[in-house]
């Protein structure tokens, strides 16, 4: 960029000088026009050099931009998924949302305007002052003083600037987040008939984003209009200077002039556009400060290594070792756990609400990492692992799995992307859902709304059932997957889960106790402690927790 501008200020001053010529020698020495076509073919090439010259600056800027954008939201999204589960579940999604698209695109006018404008205005005015100053030294001086009014001016707006450019800034992202949570609570809103208040509130938000957005724009139309006017100011007074010396003194000839009154304005608008970029700058910088606030937050984060898996196709010995991990805001915590599940084994985890057993299970997962002790895997520590390893070794099923905007076939396949149209369509006679799909039109290319809308509470479990049958895993994560379903749908995901695990490992988090009476080991858990384990008919004799939740869940089904 230093290359650039210094080849453009070289070219104002050649285009300047060439002009003059041109001019004195046709119009004050009268020299025949086919001695100045030379004059003029350097004239046109100058004049072809000096616009090619900012658009290659221009480029640079834009793509030093580009290259910022994309290494800062690489950064943003590197912090978000490393998070662990509590913190990422912290604050609005459309908060984020406004961070990693709004923001930062706030600072693409940073990099690719500012910056090539500041290394143009170091060093064409300097070219020109120089140029003028061995022309004529008064008028050199006249710019010297009146210049550093223009600088003096912008900083002292451009103050104001960020400070109003942060507020639009803070709206923005308030009422991104106020919209994608009522959007997303649409259906809540109108039940519980709040979707008018919240109306109001979106209403409100988006006017204060509105009165923040006219307060940068007044102040950037106050500003153009004094830079233009200090400049136009500063023009007149060396016009003036040139006039009474050329006309009442006679004491400058007409070519030094001509060239003086060229390039005056050539000084000022360098001034003035770096004043321009220099209000957008500001206003970036804003921008800047919210996404370094977002990348400086502290956060929970799971850490891994570099230690790939080496068997994958026997499911790992999992070890849980003196593991505790405590929630600051309740002072709820999973206390000194130790736990071995042998490779094949179907474990289920059993306890009142609250007791901790989805907290153990996302450790297990991998999404949050133990504030004491350690978890093995293969008698490796998981914070050794790779992330990528251990996560294509693992399916987590939840209450509520996240089914993505996009069709039925590209949502069993998002963890298996490489799968053929046969394995989905295996999968999803495995899952139980391959009935459902015949029914639609389009079939497995049949579109999904946000979040799964338009299928049913067991279709979604199915769904997740699908992908997981085609990913194949060695260990597989169930929390509650049948809690809200009916009967029969739960007996569907009962048949589907236990064929599933049958070359796996599985650990399933459970609120009816009778769909797991049948698994190889079972885990008591109470106010974050393991009060027993064992076999269903071992608990059933030796732990009153475990005999007193199956008694009630008897009672209720006899009811």
């Amino acid at each position: 960029m230093i290359l650039g501008a210094l080849l453009i200020g070289a070219s104002i001053i050649a285009q300047a000088f060439l002009t003059v010529e041109i001019v004195n020698n046709v119009f004050v020495d009268k020299i025949a026009f086919e001695e100045n076509v030379p004059l003029l073919i350097s004239l046109l090439l100058v004049l072809m050099l000096r616009p090619f010259l900012s658009y290659l600056m221009g480029r640079a800027g834009v793509k030093m931009a580009a290259t910022v954008k994309q290494r800062i939201r690489k950064a943003l999204l590197d912090k978000f998924s490393r998070e662990a589960l509590l913190t990422s579940h912290q604050g609005q999604s459309g908060q984020k949302v406004s961070v990693l698209l709004d923001a930062v695109d706030e600072i693409d006018a940073y990099y690719s305007k500012y910056i090539p404008q500041v290394f143009k205005t170091a060093v064409i005015p300097i070219f020109i002052l120089i140029a003028v100053s061995t022309q004529h030294l008064e008028t050199g001086l006249i710019m010297m003083v009146t210049a550093p009014f223009i600088p003096i001016f912008y900083i002292i707006i451009g103050i104001r600037t960020q400070k109003k450019s942060e507020e639009k800034l803070e709206q923005m992202t308030v009422f991104s987040g106020r919209f994608l949570d009522t959007i997303q609570g649409l259906t809540t809103l109108n039940l519980f008939r709040q979707s008018k208040k919240y109306r109001n509130i979106i209403k409100e938000s988006s006017l204060n984003y509105r009165d923040a957005t006219i307060e940068v724009l007044k102040v950037a139309f106050v500003s153009s209009l004094m830079l233009e006017l200090i400049s136009m100011l500063s023009i007149g007074i060396i016009a003036l200077e040139i006039g009474l010396r050329l006309i009442v003194f006679n004491s400058m000839s007409f070519a030094t002039a001509f060239f003086l009154l060229i390039l005056a304005p050539e000084f000022y608008l360098s001034l003035k556009e770096l004043g321009s970029a220099f209000h957008t700058g500001r206003g970036s910088m804003s921008a800047m400060k919210k996404v370094s606030e977002e990348l400086g937050r502290e956060s929970e984060e799971v850490t891994w290594g570099d230690r790939f898996i080496e068997n994958r196709k026997t499911p790992p010995k999992i070890a849980l070792k003196d593991v505790s991990y405590q929630y600051k805001d309740s002072g709820f915590s999973l206390s000194s756990l130790n736990i071995t599940i042998e490779p094949y084994r179907q474990v289920a985890v059993i306890g009142r609400s609250g007791s901790g057993k989805s907290t153990f299970l996302h450790m297990i997962a991998g999404l949050l990492p133990p504030q004491q002790g350690e978890i093995t895997i293969d008698d490796h520590p998981m914070t050794s692992l790779n992330e990528g390893s251990w996560f294509s070794q693992v399916s987590y099923i939840s209450q509520h799995p996240y089914i993505f905007t996009g069709t039925i076939a590209e949502n069993i396949r998002i963890g298996s992307k490489n799968a053929s149209q046969s394995e989905i369509e295996d999968a999803a006679v495995k899952a139980g859902i391959s009935a459902f799909v015949a029914t639609l039109e389009q079939g497995y290319e049949t579109i999904i709304g946000e979040s799964g809308r338009g299928l049913s509470g067991g279709e979604k479990q199915r769904l997740a059932l699908a992908r997981a049958f085609l990913k194949k895993p060695n260990v597989i994560l169930f929390d509650e997957p049948t809690t809200g379903l009916d009967l029969y749908t739960e007996k569907v995901l009962q048949s589907a889960m236990n064929s599933l695990s049958q070359n796996a490992t599985m650990i399933t988090v459970a609120h009816r106790l009778h769909t797991i009476r049948k698994a190889d080991h079972i885990i008591v858990l109470d106010q974050g402690k393991v009060m027993a384990e064992g076999t269903d008919k071992a608990l059933y004799e030796s732990s009153e927790l475990y005999r007193e939740m199956v008694n009630v869940q008897t009672e209720e089904v006899t009811l």
